[in-house]
């Protein structure tokens, strides 16, 4: 990452568990870990040797956490952590054994000043994949082109929360924007989110609601009382402020962003579009690989949680995360549809939803990115790498 969207949630979860959470312990550059992902599955061996490059890097769009749990899964045992550098690479592992290349992943968010990740991947040639979510593929199509590959995530976690207490009968943003507006309540989101100029620009959310001074702190959600919504994770700000944010501890209701309408594919696995060709021997046996990791996180994410924990603890940039947090997300990213299978198998993208995405996001851009003139789907993905026998039910 990330967008500002998701750079507001992400701080969200930051600093709410640095409230209830002591600080983490740092960890040393260079150090290794004997912590990784359950590596019992069985299979056949996958050979990316002749066709990757020794080495596959990938960038993320933040700190680790359990969104990214399906790309932390494919690490062998005993990786090197560069806790400075913010990194971890080890074997790249598949059905429980080597694939003959290293995978090296990289932390997004502060660990890169913030930059963007599709203008890291065009500054930094040696990062082979990077996390692109769909309204950034648009908002930077022109100068920074990527295509995405697979997309774990279906649905984006983005959501709005609110009080069930105070607002029991909202059961959609929509109904939570004229509840707000009859109480004199407000939505704080993190200023300049795209997905808020859209809810404002097709009157899901009226202006006089919007409040875009949120600092990523609990604060001013908890000191109205339950007034005022907020933006978060449906896969973090629930379990946190009922859990571990002290001054709520209780539960909050919520409501996709998806669900009005604005829905991008979040952290889509992505190459630099003039480096697909090159990258296709690669990517057709390495992308069912990303794909049954996966498949694999979700079913039983806990060891790969405990390594995202480390992580977290041995970068120690401020960001607390833990392996309750970390279930929490595994759980929801499958109770709500978040990862799932689409047309029987895990990753693909659908064509209309593209090109019905384009539509509404190139206003929502105008003026503030660089759209391609014409963008269409096929510009931004493409399935063909896809394995339609790895699913969730398979």
């Amino acid at each position: 990452m990330r967008t500002t969207t998701r750079l507001g949630v992400a701080t969200a979860a930051l600093a709410a568990t640095a409230i209830a959470l002591t600080g983490c312990a740092a960890g040393s550059s260079g150090s290794s870990t004997s912590t990784a992902s359950a590596k019992a599955a069985t299979g056949p061996a996958v050979d990316l040797s002749s066709a990757c490059p020794a080495k596959i890097v990938v960038q993320t769009d933040w700190n680790p956490e359990g969104e990214h749990g399906h790309l932390y899964e494919m690490l062998g045992p005993n990786p090197t952590i560069d806790a400075s550098g913010k990194t971890v690479t080890g074997d790249l592992y598949a059905n429980g054994k080597s694939t003959g290349v290293q995978l090296e992943i990289r932390a997004g968010g502060p660990a890169i000043g913030y930059t963007k990740v599709a203008s890291q991947m065009y500054q930094d040639k040696s990062i082979t994949l990077g996390y692109m979510s769909t309204d950034e593929q648009v908002q930077f199509s022109g100068n920074l082109p990527t295509t995405a590959v697979f997309a774990e995530n279906d649905q984006s976690p983005m959501s709005i929360m609110w009080d069930p207490a105070t607002y029991p009968k909202v059961d959609s943003i929509a109904s939570l924007g004229k509840a707000l507006e009859k109480d004199g309540g407000v939505v704080r989101y993190f200023n300049g989110a795209a997905y808020m100029t859209y809810l404002e620009q097709s009157g899901v959310l009226p202006k006089s609601v919007l409040d875009g001074s949120y600092d990523g702190t609990p604060a001013k959600f908890v000191s109205a009382g339950g007034k005022d919504a907020q933006q978060g994770f449906a896969t973090a700000e629930p379990y946190i402020y009922q859990n571990q944010v002290a001054a709520w501890g209780k539960k909050v209701d919520y409501a996709l962003v998806s669900s009005t309408g604005w829905n991008p594919y979040p952290e889509a696995m992505s190459v630099r579009t003039g480096d697909l060709a090159k990258l296709t021997p690669c990517l057709k046996a390495l992308v069912p690989v990303m794909q049954q990791a996966d498949v694999d996180y979700l079913k039983a994410p806990q060891a790969t949680n405990d390594l995202i924990t480390k992580l977290v603890q041995q970068y120690n940039n401020g960001w607390t995360y833990d392996a309750k947090v970390g279930a929490f997300a595994a759980s929801q990213m499958v109770e709500l549809g978040l990862a799932k299978d689409t047309d029987g198998y895990i990753g693909s993208m659908d064509e209309q939803r593209m090109q019905d995405f384009i539509a509404k996001a190139t206003p929502v851009f105008a003026g503030t990115g660089d759209v391609k003139s014409d963008l269409k789907p096929s510009d931004l993905y493409t399935n063909e790498f896809l394995d339609k026998t790895i699913g969730l039910g398979n």
